[in-house]
Parts: structure tokens; C-alpha cells; sequence
């Protein structure tokens, strides 16, 4: 007589298998792993509440977890009281915010990414040059907000598209200068730079690539994977430059179909159910327990095997300000 299987074994059975593709590097990188330890070590030293002028970086589930321990994020620095300390964001701040942090007597700690810094210092040693300076950025993101916000107006004007690199026109006799915002895409800020190069051959341009080191290293995962995959998915905030990009690369580098995702519970379905082969990623402010989470929930319909796509490994490390380090 032969056994007759379980329900469960034969729901089990049944279950579809699916492939994920985990993109790596994938998640945070060093700036952003460097800014939420500022807000944590704050807290812990200075005690809650702790100000953060802006979302230290660009995801909710890490600004609610900093919410929880007991950072207060708020908009303007007029919204901070005199006697608590206030952090800036990962993305940077004009001059005048922290001129008018000085002026308050506040203590302040500027968790802006080195590598976003790096453009500030380019942009300033440019114009004492006598360059105008040229931005490749989104207008409206708190990094274009910061860099621009380096020099007195008038001294940087933003290209955001290959049309805007086609058709600025400097003033007569006006020598240039070429920065980058540190999240966009690599082949699209290619195109632009090489458009500007054509029309303004003595361009002056980064001594070193703006695009930092996180984006370029997870745009290449990306582009590792999307050609097997039929679906692609991005874990990220609407409001993460460098999440973005990541879908646009995915779906220019072969995926059949590519999403940005909050978390697994913003997973459509239906467009999984259609793919064999997934390929995950994550923005450079996503925390790797969200890939965990969309794993999980996969594994909860579906038979999944996991292969990592590993391009290159990341060792960079930045170092948290002295006042923090101080006992």
C-alpha cells in the first residue's frame, strides 16, 4: 500500500521554485554606516533628545529606529533648542547652516560623507580659481542643496540633463570647472561629462571621480545580475538618489523588469509569481535586515535558492568626529 502525503507535504510539493540573485555589494556603505553611528553615539553621550537637521539619510526604517532611541529630526536649524545638541545630514549643508549653528554657541557634528565633502573642498578650490563651476546633480537634493550652498550665488550653475549640458552657454571668457553629485548614475554622468568635454574642451574636471565608491560599486552589481533576471528588485526610499539609479541601471542592463521596494511588504506579488530568476539589491541607506525580510517572505511562498553575485569587496572605513572619540 502506498503512504498517502500530508497536506502540507503536498502544498509543499507544489510550491514554486524561485532563483535570487543577491546583487554585493549591496546596502550600507561607509558614509551612511558613519552617520547613523554619529547620531547613535551622540545619543548615548550627550543623552536623548538629539537633534538632526534633515533624515540623516534617505530611508524610514532607519529614521524610525533613530526616532526610537531618541533623535528629533526636524527641518531648519531654527527649530533646534540652544541647549541640545544637533546633527547635520549625510548629504550635507550649505556654509550657513553651520555658521549659524556657530553663532547660536551650539554643539553641532556634521555627519556629511567625507566623499560629499570632497566635492565641497573641489568646488571652493575651483572658484578661488577664478572657475565657474558646473554641478551634474538633481535639483532639489539635499547633497545639490549643500554643494551649491559652498559658494555665494551666481558661482555654480546645475546641469541635470544632457539637453542642459547641450545648451548652457557661459559668459564670455568664462573658464570652467566640473563637479558631480556623489549618487548618480555612472553611464548617464558619463554622457553629460562627455558632452561638456566636446563643447568646452579645457573643462576642468575632479581630480578623482565625484560618484563615490558605494554608488559605482553597487550600480556594477547590479549590472552583474540584470541580464538573468526577470525581475529586479531595489530595496530604497523613493526620496534615495542612488536607489533610483539602481533601477534605471538594472532595467538598462537586461532585467525584464525592475522595481524600487520600501521593504517586503511593498512586494508586488503578482510580478514575482511570473519570474524564475529575481535579483535583489539595495540602496546604499537600506539596512541589510530589509534583504533579510524580502528573503524571508520569498522563502514563505516559495522554494528559493540564494546565489550572491559578488564584483568587489568593500573595506572602506570612515572615522567619526573627535568629539565623539573624546572621553
Amino acid at each position: 500500500m502506498s503512504a498517502t502525503l500530508a497536506p502540507e507535504a503536498n502544498a509543499s510539493l507544489a510550491r514554486k521554485h524561485k532563483t535570487v540573485l543577491l546583487a554585493a555589494p549591496r546596502g550600507f556603505c561607509a558614509g551612511v554606516d558613519r552617520a547613523i553611528q554619529i547620531v547613535e553615539r551622540s545619543i548615548e553621550k550627550f543623552g536623548a533628545p538629539v537633534y538632526v537637521r534633515h533624515e540623516i539619510v534617505h530611508n524610514r526604517h532607519v529614521v524610525q529606529r533613530l526616532t526610537d532611541l531618541g533623535a528629533v529630526f526636524v527641518d531648519e536649524l531654527d527649530e533646534c533648542p540652544d541647549d541640545r545638541p544637533v546633527v547635520f545630514s549625510a548629504h550635507g549643508v550649505p556654509k550657513s547652516v553651520p555658521k549659524a549653528a556657530q553663532a547660536r554657541d551650539l554643539t553641532f557634528l556634521d555627519a556629511t560623507c567625507p566623499l560629499v565633502s570632497k566635492v565641497h573642498v573641489e568646488a571652493e578650490r575651483h572658484a578661488k580659481e577664478g572657475l565657474h563651476i558646473l554641478l551634474i546633480g538633481h535639483a532639489g537634493h539635499p547633497e545639490v542643496i549643500g554643494t551649491m550652498g559652498q559658494l555665494p550665488d551666481g558661482q555654480m550653475s546645475l546641469i541635470e540633463t544632457n539637453e542642459d549640458a547641450q545648451t548652457f552657454t557661459p559668459k564670455e571668457g568664462q573658464k570652467l570647472a566640473l563637479v558631480t553629485q556623489t549618487t548618480l548614475s555612472v553611464d548617464d554622468t558619463s554622457e553629460i561629462i562627455e558632452t561638456l568635454q566636446s563643447r568646452f574642451p579645457d573643462i576642468a574636471l575632479p581630480y578623482k571621480e565625484d560618484i563615490c565608491y558605494a554608488t559605482t560599486n553597487r550600480q556594477a552589481a547590479v549590472k552583474a545580475i540584470a541580464e538573468r533576471c526577470d525581475l529586479l528588485l531595489v530595496l530604497g526610499s523613493v526620496a534615495s538618489s542612488n536607489s533610483k539609479r539602481l533601477v534605471e541601471v538594472g532595467a538598462k542592463a537586461g532585467a525584464n523588469k525592475a522595481a524600487l521596494i520600501s521593504s517586503s511588504d511593498s512586494i508586488d506579488w503578482d510580478a514575482v509569481d511570473k519570474a524564475e530568476t529575481i535579483g535583489l539589491s539595495a540602496g546604499a541607506s537600506a539596512p541589510e535586515y530589509l534583504t533579510d525580510g524580502v528573503i524571508a517572505a520569498l522563502r514563505s511562498r516559495y522554494d528559493v535558492t540564494c546565489q550572491e553575485v559578488e564584483v568587489i569587496k568593500e573595506k572602506v572605513i570612515f572615522r567619526l568626529p573627535r568629539l565623539l572619540l573624546e572621553k
